[in-house]
């Protein structure tokens, strides 16, 4: 759905663009502010998923890795 930004619509009729010009760049400022704001949700779900796969290989390593240490200084 777009939703056109009435301050930039203004100030592009102010510069002298034409009235659908003007209407389709406010209109296409607003999608591109609406699809970084789901970018960013995106990005905060895939953060949160690397800090879980983050700490389970982590855990993965100190298990595999225990064994072989507790071997050499026993």
């Amino acid at each position: 759905m777009s939703v056109m930004n009435k301050e930039i619509f203004e100030a592009l009729i102010d510069a002298g663009a034409s009235s659908d010009k003007a209407s389709e760049a406010a209109k296409s400022v607003a999608d591109y502010k609406e699809d970084i704001s789901q970018l960013n949700q995106k990005l905060a779900v895939i953060r949160g998923d690397l800090t879980v796969i983050k700490w389970g290989v982590g855990l993965i390593i100190a298990v595999e890795v225990m064994p072989y240490l507790k071997a050499m200084f026993s």
